[in-house]
């Protein structure tokens, strides 16, 4: 596993904890602890997949390429769960685009 993908699944995990603060703060903390995991879970794969070992390109393609593969991933648990945690699903999205630009800064 190279530096890029290590890195990524940590900042995953670390983005999903903070949204699982979230997701329980928002259902007055009576989220469920398969929502929870799941929802965390979903994080770890999108720090995964954003940490791939992708073709070098600029700021700007890595910035997009990361909030499409947000898009991708959060859409995956979005849609599981009915539709029913929209503000999630576009946290994905802006956490793609943060892991992609934490893995750029920290590149060099």
């Amino acid at each position: 596993m190279n530096e890029r993908m290590k890195k990524a699944i940590i900042g995953g995990a670390v983005l999903g904890i903070l949204c699982v603060i979230g997701a329980f703060i928002r259902s007055g903390f009576s989220a469920s602890p398969i929502f929870v995991f799941s929802l965390w879970y979903n994080r770890v794969l999108l720090g995964l997949i954003v940490g791939a070992p992708w073709r070098h390109t600029d700021r700007l393609r890595a910035l997009f390429r990361g909030a499409l593969l947000g898009l991708f991933v959060s859409f995956a648990f979005y849609s599981t769960i009915g539709f029913q945690d929209p503000i999630s699903f576009v946290a994905g999205i802006i956490y793609g685009v943060l892991l992609e630009e934490w893995l750029i800064r920290t590149s060099h």
